[in-house]
């Protein structure tokens, strides 16, 4: 299996580990980290489109070559993601025990940058990115 490969499968199933039990830990969360929840279409809304995410990953681990296009937002996801928490947490406005799994995103998001490049250089000349006639040889 090749670095790419490794990278979203192991981004794939941590995301899942952190993101299925938000759908049971709404309450929990809302008492953790003061206030509650008083929006919770914005919180299930993030945990959905996080879990899309999460399944995006597990599909790129499969053949990064075909998807290595769906690794340019998958990038953005987790910079975006990273630099607000940062941002917020400079501002006062995150908790520090947040920190932990902002820092694991900033890590699987240079990841991933390093999965694109290595990615565009292993692909044999004769093939392109989305064409799986490699598959066949």
């Amino acid at each position: 299996m090749n670095f790419a490969a490794r990278v979203y499968r192991i981004a794939g199933i941590i995301g899942l580990i952190e993101i299925v039990p938000m759908y049971f830990t709404e309450s929990l969360w809302g008492s953790t980290y003061p206030p509650p929840v008083t929006h919770p279409e914005l919180y299930y809304g993030f945990a959905g489109v996080t879990l899309a995410w999460q399944i995006v990953f597990l599909l790129l681990s499969g053949d990064p070559l075909r998807y290595r296009l769906l690794m340019l937002p998958a990038i953005l996801e987790k910079a975006s993601y990273a630099g607000a928490a940062i941002l917020l947490f400079a501002g006062g406005r995150l908790a520090s025990a947040l920190l932990v799994p902002v820092g694991i995103d900033a890590v699987l998001g240079v990841l991933f940058l390093i999965a694109y490049l290595r990615t565009g250089i292993s692909a044999p000349p004769d093939i392109e990115p989305g064409n799986n006639l490699h598959a066949a040889k």
